[in-house]
């Protein structure tokens, strides 16, 4: 038997093709990596009910990190624990508070599978609303009673710096934001802290598996912990240069099978 690796995927722009589907190979090669023994799982900014159906495809029992690290459970072990660390729902009223002095679209505030709009989004609605969650409109000063796993901002490319800065300059101890890839000027906040390495690694210490042997792909600035805590970081040929420049290695792009590719070498599977 070779020694057990655990690999993780990020969804979007790594595991999956441009068109959000697995290729053949590539789900060829990860059944191959599980017959060997290895232990593969997900790890994602999306939130549960977006991924489950990629969970499902690949028919994994491990636990899965959703919402860049912010919530991390086991869907087919109850008892493995659920870590869910939202942002403090005070804070949260404060950020939309400070956003009425920017010009923005939406806010939206996801607590699980529940989702809150600021304002009214068809666009936006369209994209959140997979797999029907409760889905509540309104300013979310009035509405928003629990603290959300996760908070986006849609805004115009100008607005976008500048809501960054004001969040730096104010929030900065409690909240990690980001910004979402071309074409979509989004600022995603979560708590202070969490990142998919702090998912990943309660993974690992539970499969005991040293962190030489996680097997990590990503392509966005949400992988760069990830992939700096994983022994193989791996960075997908279209992954941001920030993200290749922490690799340790470059793989193929998502259309061309990086991970399965990559995999194939690395762990000698035909």
């Amino acid at each position: 038997m070779t020694e057990r690796h655990l690999i993780a995927l990020d969804l979007d722009g790594t595991l999956l093709k441009d068109d959000k589907t697995i290729s053949a190979k590539n789900k060829d090669i990860l059944q191959k990596a599980k017959d060997q023994g290895h232990i593969v799982m997900i790890a994602t900014g999306r939130p549960y009910r977006s991924s489950e159906m990629y969970y499902r495809e690949l028919e994994l029992d491990t636990p899965i990190v959703n919402f860049n690290g912010a919530f991390t459970h086991h869907p087919k072990n109850p008892d493995w624990g659920f870590f869910h660390e939202p942002l403090d729902v005070k804070v949260a009223k404060d950020i939309v508070e400070a956003c009425r002095s920017f010009n923005f679209h939406n806010i939206i505030a996801e607590v699980i599978d529940d989702v809150y709009f600021h304002y009214h989004d068809q666009k936006l609605l369209d994209i959140f609303s997979f797999r029907n969650p409760k889905v509540t409109t309104g300013d979310l000063s009035n509405y928003l009673k629990d603290s959300p796993t996760s908070m986006l901002i849609h805004t115009e490319e100008d607005q976008l710096k500048k809501i960054r800065d004001h969040l730096s300059q104010v929030h900065a101890e409690v909240i990690d934001q980001r910004s979402w890839a071309a074409p979509w000027h989004v600022i995603e906040i979560i708590k202070a802290g969490l990142n998919k390495a702090v998912g990943l690694k309660k993974a690992a210490d539970y499969y005991g598996i040293p962190k030489e042997r996680v097997i990590a792909f990503g392509d966005e600035d949400n992988d760069l912990e990830m992939l700096e805590y994983a022994g193989h970081g791996i960075a997908m040929g279209n992954g941001i240069d920030q993200v290749k420049n922490i690799a340790n290695d470059v793989t193929l792009t998502n259309e061309q099978d990086g991970v399965g590719e990559y995999l194939a070498e690395l762990l000698n599977i035909k």
